[in-house]
């Protein structure tokens, strides 16, 4: 690469002397000969394929102004982001084939972040030309209504549990503008026909019979897609069913990739339910494959997925460095580090497009970054409806939207109500715990001092956070955000205070302990930005809202990923 950059420097400077730059037969022949070198130890070292060399190739020799313009434009870039670069040029019409099998999506079947992250980058790479299809399971709790022209195909697709096969019912229909099929088993156990999507005590052989299902569709339906990608434990028996049982059956064009949302859920289960779905146990109960850490006898299917996937994403930079440690791989840390060359973390975007203060029809007044007074004015509504004093219309409000579970740090919260008070804010809670102890206890401090709501200053203490949207949606409304460093966090929310960064990066307050301590001291810092400079706490919230946190800055990373693998595979062939 040192080479690469001296030469294409070299060139640059000769440019700017000729003053032609856009002349491409002026160019001389040494520019075009390192172009050819460059291509050809791509192919030397099978990072491409022959076919896409020979197309590379017939560029050059022609002098194309694309590829010309594409190479003095590369300085600094890595040699991934090159190849991606030229692999588009040589073939610009053709987009890729992914097909997304996953439990949630997002509004017909969401619980929480997976189901906006699997629409939003569906969406992102759709507007980018390629063909995306997601494959979802038939759940009767699903949001009928957001599905478009949905209607059962005549061809009944059977699968395999327990040495038996089941017919399934295909259902097709479009979500948010994107082709969806849902998968419908007829099972007397019917196992998504449980008012729930999650939590029950076969959920194990309840989607790993759906993932094999989804792999038996894209065979039966004689597809041939370049990325199958698969999400957290619930689908991850999708890469060792591809690899084991589909590749020779035929279905051998796609490359698997796999993202897990949130290490701390990886499915662990005994070892005999893989069985069930047709996987060879003795096989895969190895320490190597999928055998859990926890007990010889059991295994873990996130696990299986980080052996069996070309490639595995994780939802931010910070956390899938977070999760090569012991604390933040929850035993799977030997795993990834092996594994560490096909991993990467990218952060997720949020759709700016469903989240827009302009547009919202659910907020009383719409409003944008070059006029928020509405902000205020749905500021004032929202305390009317929930009979919060509006005597001080310059009074602090802080939300907290958020799962009431230990890794939210609730001990943060109960002690950030109380604190924000202390201070002469106000304090709103959106949010329920599936731990009954811990719901009492919100309840009975909700009884007197707290309602529901999701505007304001988001405080967002969790003790660990893969990604995390709130913040992003909040910021995309106007509010500041108070938070911990850690995970995606850390990728999106930066500290005012910090004199070190430049002062455009700066949107929000920080801590990074865990602990009342660290808490006060973002929190006091906020308050007392908000209420001793007005005026600079206007442009920080104007500032947040023009930040750009939408697919189109991810989806790009995921993109590059897709046809590095796919040209990889493509080299070997």
């Amino acid at each position: 690469m040192k080479e690469f950059q001296d030469t294409l420097n070299a060139l640059k400077e000769e440019s700017k002397e000729r003053k032609e730059y856009g002349s491409v037969q002026d160019r001389p022949f040494e520019f075009w000969s390192n172009l050819l070198l460059l291509v050809d130890g791509w192919f030397l070292e099978k990072k491409i394929s022959v076919d896409q060399v020979k197309m590379l190739r017939e560029m050059i020799w022609n002098r194309e102004r694309s590829i010309s313009d594409s190479y003095m434009s590369m300085q600094g870039k890595s040699e991934r982001e090159i190849i991606s670069t030229f692999l588009r040029l040589a073939s610009p019409t053709t987009g890729l084939h992914i097909i997304h099998i996953a439990a949630e999506m997002a509004p017909v079947a969401k619980v929480g972040g997976l189901g906006d992250v699997v629409t939003g980058l569906s969406r992102a790479l759709q507007r980018k030309g390629h063909l995306v299809e997601i494959v979802l399971p038939k759940y009767d709790c699903m949001q009928y209504e957001t599905i478009q022209d949905l209607k059962v195909l005549d061809m009944p697709v059977e699968s395999y549990l327990d040495r038996q096969l089941f017919k399934n019912k295909i259902w097709v229909g479009t979500v948010e503008g994107l082709p969806v099929c849902f998968i419908e088993p007829l099972h007397p156990s019917k196992f998504f026909w449980r008012n729930q999507f999650y939590g029950e005590s076969d959920d194990c052989k309840r989607f790993s019979y759906f993932s094999r299902a989804a792999l038996e569709l894209i065979l039966q339906a004689g597809t041939k897609p370049d990325i199958i990608h698969c999400h957290d434990w619930q689908t991850a028996f999708v890469a060792p069913l591809y690899w084991d049982l589909y590749v020779p059956k035929g279905l051998d064009s796609a490359r698997i990739c796999f993202t897990c949302h949130n290490f701390e859920y990886q499915g662990s289960a005994p070892a005999s339910e893989l069985a069930s779905c047709g996987l060879d146990v003795h096989q895969l109960k190895r320490p190597d494959r999928m055998q859990d850490h926890s007990a010889n006898d059991r295994v873990n299917p996130v696990k299986g997925a980080v052996v069996f996937s070309n490639i595995v994403t994780t939802v931010s930079p910070t956390y899938a460095q977070e999760v090569r440690g012991s604390e933040g791989g929850r035993g799977l840390q030997d795993t990834i580090n092996t594994y560490s060359k096909k991993f990467v973390g990218i952060l997720d975007g949020i759709d700016t497009d469903a989240w827009n203060p302009a547009t919202d029809p659910f907020s009383k007044v719409q409003y944008h970054s070059d006029d928020i007074d509405g902000k205020a004015e749905n500021k004032e509504v929202l305390r009317r409806y929930l009979n919060l004093s509006s005597a001080n219309g310059r009074q602090p409000l802080v939300a907290c939207i958020t799962r009431l579970v230990p890794q939210k740090g609730v001990h943060i919260i109960r002690h950030a109500i109380y604190r924000t008070l202390d201070l002469g804010g106000q304090f709103v809670l959106l949010g329920s715990s599936p731990v009954p102890e811990i719901q009492r206890e919100f309840e009975e401090i909700c009884s007197f001092t707290l309602d529901l709501c999701c505007l304001g200053h988001v405080d967002h203490p969790s003790i660990f956070e893969p990604c995390g949207l709130t913040q992003m949606i909040a910021m995309r409304y106007g509010s500041v955000p108070i938070v911990r460093k850690t995970g995606g966090l850390n990728d999106s929310v930066f500290d005012f205070d910090n004199e070190t960064m430049p002062a455009h990066y700066r949107n929000g307050y920080t801590f990074l302990t865990a602990n009342e301590k660290g808490f006060n001291n973002a929190l006091k810092r906020a308050f007392n930005h908000y209420m001793n400079d007005a005026n600079s706490w206007k442009q920080l919230v104007q500032k947040v809202m023009n930040l750009d946190f939408s697919w189109d800055s991810s989806e790009p990373l995921y993109e590059e990923l897709y046809h590095m693998s796919v040209a990889r595979a493509r080299s070997r062939d």
